[in-house]
């Protein structure tokens, strides 16, 4: 029986015998794999916490190998490889013994049976050797999880330490918990047990001396007061409390905690006690179902917490939560009882379920904290309460792994011979992701997955609310279903606010601030704090988002739902509209990063209009052709403008011409040139004798010209692109004029007349950076470089890096690809073969990911035997890998 000790340096022994398991790296692997426990943890994961940024050029194959050797070293021990990477199964840990003494400890303290708890505890704590998992590397991960273990053991000592106290044996405790307080002097409890420890040992001046100890400690190192509770215990010393005699300091009991286990918000739970500890009052605030009940309760214990779901009149406010702290039967005022019962008891006061009475128990809370000093208020709630002083938690929904975890376990629960397989695991992800990872939805989930299974349950959950049920009793929610827990928060809104909220439903994948500009911002600041709407202000620009959950239940309630949706087409057909002339000028890279932000929306407005609208739709597909192709999603553009041309075959001449236009540069850069040509013939023929469509005409033109690079007819070449440029001057618009010097000058190179060729090319450098087109620029830069690569010309190699930073910039993938073929070919005709094969690597494996085929584009033909044949390889250099190799100083032509 193998076993692995990493509560200090990493230890396997068979038995009573160590066993090696390698070196350095092979020790980090099993730890992390270790560390995971259970869970799978992705290669990527793994070569990261190998390698960090030293990886070798294989990481996959040589983790397989280190793989096998542990499986080698490590006989009948469960090393998997799964979909989301390796896992190691049934481990029999030192931190699973030290948690399973811990289980047994806490059970005995509850129990009454202090000295076996003591020594059960102790137990626990001998399986430390030192730093938890310190064979791994300090970064984010590893840190989380020593940090938590380190807690455990931490409050582990100071259980501990209650136990013995509980025992009478003051004076051992006082030895132990000055050596506890010396190593953690900020840990408040251990000065709390100290003081009570001197105390019951009859030395009261001591006790006091303690706390002004750590209160001077506190002031001088962290600028911050006591703690409540240490502050009730100095004025029960000063008073001689007869009770502290034998009230001990201890955890809540089981029986306050829920029956379900606690999952995911270990991290919200830890903040949540610091934040108490600094802050008077503290609101945790967060959408229907996300756990802000739960984590109250795990913080505070069952029985501490004033349920106000169900006072619906703030007149009965005051006698619900004086109820809730334990007053029955008031022969006084219930005001009164309450500041009376609240000074006495001390600890905090936890009011949850406060959105339907803010306003009033803001009041309240601002009242009681003025009037006991001592007093801290935690409260729960979808809106912040408002008072002054306030600090918020917001609580988010959970991670994919958490939410996963956690719908396992409630799985689990109701079958005890689920399984687990690797397939299902994906499913589970894609089943948390569509219910917003919500803890209350998954809980529901759970419980259907004995009917349905988990892949019909995802099929049927656009009717989520009647498939979901109804809540069990015994959750800590005081709605039956998650439909009445979402309704709960609408009833709250206002009219106004109830209307912007049903007409946000049809977006997707969130949306900007311009997007419900006409209503007003006050009722989407009022909808974000009440959690209907989330906000993300980080980066520089504001965008906020609804959950699923509550999008299907603004679905339900809409009056109009085919007019909500239709609303939604029209502002995406607007957005299309004002960023089609930017993807020209000099707000292109602002104007491809917010298209690639919007992409669901367009798709999901793309939709509505195909069915309803599709005359619309192929306008809105047309405009799109430079997003489609920068983008790299040359197939989905291509499919949409099909689709669209098909359903709108009565479209006026112009809008058909465009969107012929668009499908044929789509065709270009995936390769298919000849259909390219042929469309644009036709759209040539077409649209030349039609009055009214001189613009038109020179687009078409232009585009005629460019398709014939490499290997067309430069006849075509010349005359189109000469044609698209007279009449661009003629109309003086300024995007086509640069563009048509450009394929003016490739069309000359074309012909052979590579000298004017060139000229133009440059002209059209200058052209197109004097009127901000910086695109153009590129993409003549890249042409010139084409034209100079066979020559051996040192400028060629500056003028490719120069292109391709602004292709970077522009966030034009296609063209990135298309600069850094002709890189490997600079480089391989320079000698250096290193990185002309790194460059072609990274072009291959995005070629075989989108189609793009920028091998054969503008005027480099050359594609060498074998470069982009078979598949690419399993883990091929990245993006920036590329760019380094190409912009490298010392790399020249």
């Amino acid at each position: 029986m193998l076993t692995f000790a990493v509560l200090g340096a990493l230890e396997v022994r068979s038995g009573d015998q160590p066993v090696d398991v390698g070196g350095r790296l092979p020790r980090r692997l099993l730890a992390m794999l270790i560390a995971a426990e259970g869970r799978p943890v992705p290669a990527d994961s793994l070569a990261e916490g190998l390698w960090g940024d030293r990886r070798p050029r294989d990481p996959g194959g040589a983790l397989q190998v280190y793989v096998s050797r542990l499986r080698r070293v490590l006989p009948g021990t469960a090393l998997q490889r799964s979909a989301g990477g390796y896992r190691l199964l049934g481990a029999d840990t030192d931190v699973e013994r030290f948690r399973g003494h811990l289980v047994r400890a806490r059970a005995l303290a509850a129990g009454g049976r202090c000295a076996e708890a003591h020594e059960a505890f102790d137990a626990a704590l001998r399986w430390w050797r030192g730093i938890p998992y310190e064979d791994l590397a300090d970064d984010e991960s590893t840190t989380a999880v020593r940090a938590a273990l380190v807690e455990e053991r931490d409050s582990a000592q100071e259980e501990g330490v209650a136990a013995l106290l509980a025992t009478g044996d003051h004076t051992g405790t006082v030895a132990m918990l000055e050596l506890l307080v010396h190593a953690a002097p900020y840990r408040e409890r251990r000065w709390q047990l100290l003081a009570l420890a001197l105390y019951r040992a009859g030395r009261q001046a001591e006790a006091l001396n303690s706390v002004r100890r750590v209160r001077t400690l506190l002031a001088e190192e962290l600028g911050v007061d006591l703690g409540p509770e240490l502050r009730q215990l100095e004025g029960r010393i000063l008073t001689q409390d007869p009770t502290l005699a034998d009230i001990g300091v201890t955890a809540a009991t089981p029986g306050d905690r829920p029956l379900s286990s606690f999952i995911g918000r270990d991290a919200d739970l830890a903040l949540l006690d610091r934040l108490v500890g600094t802050h008077r009052l503290v609101t945790v605030v967060g959408p229907a179902g996300s756990g802000k009940t739960r984590l109250a309760v795990e913080w505070a214990g069952r029985d501490a917490v004033v349920r106000l779901a169900d006072v619906a009149d703030p007149a009965h406010l005051v006698s619900a939560v004086a109820a809730g702290a334990g007053i029955t039967g008031f022969a006084e005022d219930p005001y009164d009882a309450l500041i009376k019962r609240l000074r006495l008891r001390g600890g905090p006061l936890v009011l949850d379920n406060c959105e339907h009475l803010a306003g009033e128990v803001a009041r309240l809370v601002v009242d009681l904290l003025d009037r006991i000093p001592a007093l801290r208020v935690v409260a729960t709630s979808r809106s912040p309460l408002g008072a002054d002083g306030e600090h918020t938690l917001p609580l988010g929904t959970l991670a994919v792994e958490d939410a996963v975890t956690l719908l396992i376990d409630r799985i689990r629960a109701g079958q005890p011979g689920w399984s687990e397989q690797d397939a299902d695991r994906r499913d589970l992800r894609r089943l948390a992701d569509a219910l917003d990872r919500l803890p209350l939805a998954l809980e529901l989930a759970a419980a259907r997955v004995r009917t349905l299974g988990v892949r019909a349950l995802i099929e049927h959950l656009d009717d989520r609310f009647t498939v979901l049920g109804r809540i069990p009793h015994g959750t800590m929610t005081p709605h039956a279903t998650l439909q009445e827990a979402v309704a709960w928060s609408f009833e709250l809104l206002s009219g106004d606010e109830r209307g912007l909220a049903v007409r946000l439903w049809p977006y997707e994948g969130g949306f900007p601030l311009e997007a419900v500009a006409a209503a007003g911002l006050g009722a989407l600041v009022s909808l974000v704090e009440q959690s209907v709407v989330t906000a993300e202000t980080g980066g520089g620009t504001a965008r906020y988002r609804m959950l699923e959950t509550i999008r299907a239940y603004c679905r339900s309630v809409d009056g109009d739902p085919a007019a909500t949706r239709a609303a939604h087409a029209a502002w995406v057909r607007e957005l299309v509209v004002r960023a089609a002339g930017d993807l020209q000028g000099v707000r292109s890279a602002a104007t491809m990063a917010m298209l690639r932000l919007e992409l669901p929306n367009l798709r999901a407005g793309l939709a509505h209009d195909l069915t309803h609208a599709p005359v619309e739709a192929l306008r809105t597909a047309a405009r799109l052709m430079w997003f489609w192709i920068r983008s790299g999603l040359l197939a989905e553009g291509g499919r949409m403008l099909a689709a669209a041309l098909a359903a709108a075959p009565d479209a006026p001449l112009g809008d058909i011409v465009r969107a012929q236009a668009s499908s044929a540069g789509l065709l270009y850069f995936t390769g298919d040139v000849t259909t390219a040509r042929r469309i644009l013939s036709e759209a040539f023929l077409a649209v030349g004798p039609e009055p009214g469509h001189r613009s038109l005409l020179a687009e078409v033109r232009y585009y005629q010209a460019l398709v014939q690079l490499p290997g067309g007819d430069p006849a075509i070449a010349l005359t189109a692109s000469a044609e698209a440029h007279a009449i661009a001057t003629e109309t003086q618009t300024s995007w086509l004029i640069a563009a048509t010097e450009m394929a003016w000058g490739a069309a000359l190179v074309m012909a052979g007349r590579i000298a004017e060729g060139r000229h133009r090319l440059r002209a059209a450098v200058h052209l197109a950076d004097a009127s901000g087109r910086v695109w153009t620029a590129a993409l003549s830069e890249l042409m010139l470089a084409q034209t100079l690569v066979d020559a051996g010309d040192g400028e060629a190699l500056p003028l490719l890096r120069n292109s391709l930073r602004r292709f970077l910039d522009e966030g034009d993938l296609s063209n990135q690809l298309a600069v850094l073929h002709n890189g490997a070919l600079a480089l391989d005709a320079a000698g250096d073969a290193a990185g002309a094969a790194l460059l072609r690597d990274v072009v291959h494996s995005h070629q075989a990911r989108s189609g793009i085929r920028p091998a054969g584009t503008y005027l480099q033909p050359i594609v060498p035997d074998g470069w982009y044949e078979g598949a690419p390889a399993a883990q091929p250099p990245t993006l920036d890998d590329a760019v380094t190799v190409l912009t490298a100083p010392g790399r020249a032509v």
